[in-house]
């Protein structure tokens, strides 16, 4: 079985840990020469009804895109791999896990790079983004863990 990578989907969230992640993500791109997406779910709480906001002309849809660009538009300007990335891909989603793995689908990825949260007492019985991710994936995942 041979196994390349062409295209890689740096997936990453509002945390200080994210350049840590897109530093890896880089790090594979560059390597082996592959395509690299930018892609952020912007976490929505359930009781925020994603479409009703869009209709209402709610201001905060739009505030939290341009928060998660700039975001990751300072993320993405420090690296020195030489890897460009696309534009980046920014979904607002009830659950970023499902749409981490679509958008993956979507883009038709060969590796998913995402970082790994430590648990909470809801993670231990809901699962978390990460772990949801691998477990429903249809491509490979890489979870970068934060080391001291």
């Amino acid at each position: 079985m041979t196994f390349e990578i062409r295209t890689v989907m740096a997936a990453l969230d509002g945390s200080v840990r994210a350049a840590g992640v897109y530093h890896v993500a880089c790090g594979i791109a560059a390597r082996f020469g592959a395509r690299l997406y930018v892609f952020r779910a912007l976490d929505i709480p359930p009781e925020f009804p994603a479409s009703a906001a869009y209709k209402n002309g709610d201001p905060l849809p739009e505030f939290l895109e341009q928060q998660a660009r700039e975001q990751l538009a300072f993320i993405t300007s420090g690296s020195s791999s030489g890897v460009k990335p696309e534009p980046p891909v920014i979904t607002a989603s009830h659950q970023p896990w499902r749409a981490i793995v679509e958008t993956a689908d979507r883009l038709s990825v060969d590796l998913i790079v995402m970082g790994s949260h430590g648990y909470g007492g809801l993670d231990r019985v809901l699962g978390t983004t990460a772990g949801k991710v691998a477990n429903h994936a249809t491509h490979h995942v890489l979870i970068v863990h934060e080391r001291e």
